[in-house]
């Protein structure tokens, strides 16, 4: 509406209204944007910086969708084979596809093309790997737990979708390299039984490495995974906003509330300048550090293999499963199973993975726990889980690392053979044991919790009875610090269900499995340090009040060197620790 100025001296003319503004207020009436933006611009976030990894994912994809327009102005998805003729002079006069050449030339002759080559290279595994430790954050915080578990799937799925991304992306150039990762994806496939070989010929074309992988490829690589990925980041944010976001407990923080600041101007001024530091990250990564340097490799020839060749990080797995796995064939009715390429490769994988993404049912199952969670839970409270989590790094270290078998005999001269002999005990034998070690480790620090809560924190003064006993002063934690502690509910054992009815008739059915679930529940928390109750906390501060000093940190605080209490010095008033 126009407006009409009444303080002028001169007579009152009606002022011009806003493009801008007509265009929004059009806009409004009929999609009804300002009433749900001015309800969705006001949520509120919490804040610490474990959340900043789903950000740097969100990001460095981002990068990905920019880079990669650029690039594909001047690559050229064809396996057509050229002479090239072209900057880098000790590959002129080599035959090779134009998809090769058109890396060469991209890295070489266009304007800036290294750069946005090794700033998509590095973008995509900063990707896979922020989405890989975000999933980690979410495990051992229990983030996962209800009502998350949709977006719990979501995420394992965006992984596996960023790792088949980067295998096709890395696959593109067609240098010697990206062919080998090609001819392993190829014997993979033909592992199948019965199948394999047509599978193989659809898949290529014709016989490994036939002509129309690349430009397969390529449509997967730009067009069809990509756009699985925004659709599922949308989801993701979706159920994000819907569900509010979790935050770690404290003063104020509760399952019904969120404490943090608004998504409009704080947080998205904080997501907007976090973005400049990834992209920021990324240049000067992929402009000093040199990756996938595809001119030393030469073009594919499936006759010749790369020395040493190693595969992205995030296929580590994969490549140290098929090389440790002992050499198994079975023969039945004229037909060849390969199990050491069907179960490293084809089979393995994919129960780790479901496993991972059915852990939250599985958990829930366990613990009977049919509550919503928006606080989140600190690793130490859930001693499984986390050793869980700990139990599958160590394994995923090992595959990694006999992934890169070769790699290791030739740097510290040992024997390959030995390698993967070691390979084969290692996996079975370390992650078990740092389970053990890591569940232990959690329960401990809980003890430790508890003595904190019960008798105060070791404030290192020593004191000295008249019997001549030393005993430590404790002073009293913060109320912060205790809330924090107790902010987590006490966990109850399920014992199972009666073995008999009301009526005195004998169960049947579901008993064994009730059975196994009433153990289960037993090993998850029978050996947890639960909370202490108020009765136990009242009792302890009660005793803890006869004591000199306590509840007086300023007075009981001082400077300790051995002689305070022996009757020969004086306390002073330096405070022990400051800004407790």
């Amino acid at each position: 509406m126009s407006q009409a100025s009444t303080t002028a001296k001169t007579a009152a003319k009606p002022s011009k209204p806003s493009k801008v503004g007509a265009a929004a207020t059009w806009a409004d009436d009929r999609l009804g944007l300002a009433g749900l933006g001015k309800k969705q611009l006001r949520k509120v976030f919490p804040d610490h910086w474990s959340f900043m990894l789903g950000e740097i994912a969100l990001w460095s994809f981002v990068i990905l969708l920019l880079t990669g327009v650029f690039l594909t102005f001047w690559f050229k998805p064809s396996m057509g084979e050229v002479v090239y003729n072209g900057s880098y002079p000790q590959l002129r006069g080599i035959e090779m596809s134009e998809a090769y050449a058109s890396t060469l030339h991209i890295s070489f002759d266009v304007r800036g093309g290294l750069l946005m080559r090794q700033m998509h290279h590095w973008a995509a595994m900063l990707f896979v790997a922020a989405m890989f430790v975000h999933l980690m954050r979410v495990f051992l915080t229990g983030a996962f737990r209800k009502p998350r578990e949709l977006n719990w799937l979501i995420g394992g799925v965006l992984l596996l979708l960023g790792i088949l991304e980067g295998f096709a992306g890395y696959s593109l150039p067609d240098d010697l390299l990206s062919g080998t990762g090609l001819r392993i994806a190829d014997g993979i496939v033909k592992a199948t039984p019965v199948l394999g070989t047509y599978m193989s010929f659809f898949l290529f074309g014709g016989e490994f490495p036939g002509d129309v992988i690349i430009p397969r490829l390529y449509a997967v690589h730009i067009l069809l995974i990509p756009g699985l990925i925004l659709a599922l980041i949308g989801a993701h944010m979706m159920l994000l906003v819907y569900h509010k976001h979790t935050q770690w407990p404290g003063p104020g923080r509760t399952n019904e509330n969120v404490v943090g600041y608004p998504l409009m101007p704080i947080y998205m001024a904080k997501a907007g300048g976090f973005f400049f530091i990834v992209f920021g990250v990324t240049a000067l990564m992929g402009g000093l550090l040199s990756i996938n340097p595809v001119w030393r490799y030469g073009p594919y020839n499936p006759a010749e293999v790369t020395a040493g060749s190693q595969p992205d990080w995030y296929m580590g797995v994969a490549e140290g499963l098929l090389r440790i796995f002992p050499g198994i064939e079975t023969h039945i009715l004229g037909v060849t199973i390969s199990w050491n390429i069907m179960l490293p490769a084809q089979i393995l994988p994919f129960v780790i993975f479901g496993g991972v993404l059915l852990y939250p049912f599985i958990e829930a199952w366990i613990t009977g726990d049919k509550t919503e969670h928006h606080l989140l839970e600190r690793p130490r409270n859930a001693p499984n889980r986390t050793a869980f989590l700990v139990m599958f790094m160590t394994a995923y270290g090992l595959l990694w690392a006999a992934g890169g078998n070769d790699i290791l005999a030739v740097l510290f001269h040992l024997d390959l053979n030995q390698i993967t002999y070691f390979m084969r005990v290692a996996v079975f034998v370390l992650p078990p044991l740092a389970f053990i070690a890591t569940r232990r480790w959690c329960i401990s620090l809980q003890r430790a919790d508890e003595a904190r809560l019960l008798h105060g924190y070791e404030t290192g003064v020593i004191m000295r009875s008249v019997d001549g006993g030393y005993t430590e002063r404790h002073a009293p934690i913060t109320l912060d610090e205790a809330y924090t502690l107790t902010a987590r509910p006490r966990e109850q054992i399920y014992a199972g269900s009666p073995e008999t009815d009301a009526n005195g008739v004998r169960a049947k059915g579901a008993r064994t499995l009730d059975k196994v679930r009433a153990r289960l529940s037993k090993y998850w928390f029978g050996d947890n340090v639960q909370k202490p109750t108020l009765q136990e906390l009242e009792d302890a501060h009660h005793h803890a009040e006869l004591e000199p000093g306590w509840g007086e940190p300023d007075k009981a605080l001082v400077a300790a060197d051995g002689h305070q209490y022996d009757g020969r010095h004086e306390m002073g008033d330096d405070e022990l620790r400051k800004g407790h």
